[in-house]
């Protein structure tokens, strides 16, 4: 009797032909589909790749950050610097966004490593806060006010004429096509990248130091080197995502920027109602998000007060977050990453 290790179930079959469905008609949905719509996917593709990228650190790498602002923050800054200063079109400029957010995650890395715990999530807000009142020194680039993209930067950016001529609209609508495509580019490369690296040895790396770091010390893992290349990843990423989200609003402030609500608390909220430690729990989180949003958003402080009791709920009643409740309930995995002893039946037939 022979057994092979197996990671796809039936279930992540069947996902990624559906997936393979999907992203061809995401990518022609501006043909059929509103502006107000592409909009509102804008929204959800940014928002759950900053959750993807934190819930890698927090779920998988047990590095519970509340600084991620920062990396939101110098990214967008980063971008609005290089078309203002530099001359670049805002295509581009979201890499050096990025690279500029990886940057600043190599100082914030050195001093945040040194705190452990609730130290170590204070110590990445203490550091955001920092970066945002030093940014808002800028003057070049408004100070604490902010400022706006050139018009210039915004009527001819790259691929809007192309736009504009496939699907015969107006500037503003070509830039809102180029931004949704842009963001669901961004959205299936971090999905595809993650999923790819829990399923890699470094992976399972990853898992150990966050179970059991000296149980993970002893058969070999560097946790250092892993916890580093985890956090400098997300931070590239959530710089990425920053630098297209304010190439879409074409205004930033440090407040805004550097928020930390709405770049950390709301990505929070989104990993733990939908289930921290899986990639489908931000997707489905994401969502949920969104749905109360739309519901609850004109009730003010309220809206607050019900987002926070509502993740409270979800964290007493299902501590893995509604995706984990449901994956309970019927061993649905759409992303396993876990490996399975079977026993191999053809070969079992040949013997």
């Amino acid at each position: 009797m022979s057994y092979v290790v197996k990671v796809q179930t039936s279930a992540s079959r069947m996902a990624a032909i559906g997936t393979a469905i999907l992203i061809p008609v995401a990518f022609i949905l501006p043909l059929f589909a509103s502006r107000s719509l592409l909009q509102d996917l804008f929204f959800i593709f940014t928002m759950l790749t900053l959750a993807q990228w934190w819930n890698l650190l927090a779920g998988y790498g047990g590095l519970v950050s509340v600084g991620q602002q920062a990396f939101v923050g110098m990214g967008a800054y980063a971008m609005f610097g290089t078309v203002i200063l530099l001359g670049w079109d805002p295509v581009p400029s979201i890499l050096a966004g990025g690279i500029v957010a990886l940057l600043l995650a190599l100082p914030t890395a050195f001093f945040a490593f040194r705190l452990q715990g609730a130290y170590f999530a204070i110590g990445t807000w203490v550091i955001a806060e920092i970066t945002r009142l030093t940014v808002a020194q800028w003057k070049q680039l408004g100070g604490g006010t902010g400022t706006s993209l050139p018009r210039s930067a915004t009527r001819d950016i790259m691929f809007v004429d192309g736009i504009k001529a496939l699907f015969d609209t107006k500037t503003s609508v070509a830039r809102d096509i180029l931004a949704y495509w842009l963001a669901l580019i961004l959205v299936i490369l971090t999905i595809a990248a993650i999923y790819w690296l829990l399923r890699t040895r470094r992976g399972l790396a990853l898992a150990a130091v966050r179970d059991n770091l000296q149980a993970a010390r002893s058969v070999g893992v560097d946790p250092d080197k892993i916890k580093w290349l985890t956090f400098l990843a997300a931070a590239f990423g959530t710089g990425l995502t920053g630098a297209l989200i304010y190439m879409q609003k074409a205004r930033i402030s440090p407040d805004a920027a550097f928020s930390v609500v709405d770049w950390t608390a709301y990505v929070i909220f989104i990993v733990v109602i939908g289930g921290i430690g899986t990639i489908e729990g931000p997707i489905l989180g994401v969502i949920v998000f969104l749905l109360l949003q739309s519901l609850l958003a004109s009730y003010g402080t309220w809206y607050l007060i019900s987002l926070g009791l509502i993740g409270i709920i979800v964290m007493l009643f299902a501590p893995r977050g509604l995706w984990g409740l449901l994956s309970d309930r019927t061993g649905i995995e759409l992303f396993p990453v876990q490996r399975r002893l079977v026993m191999n039946k053809k070969l079992s037939k040949e013997k």
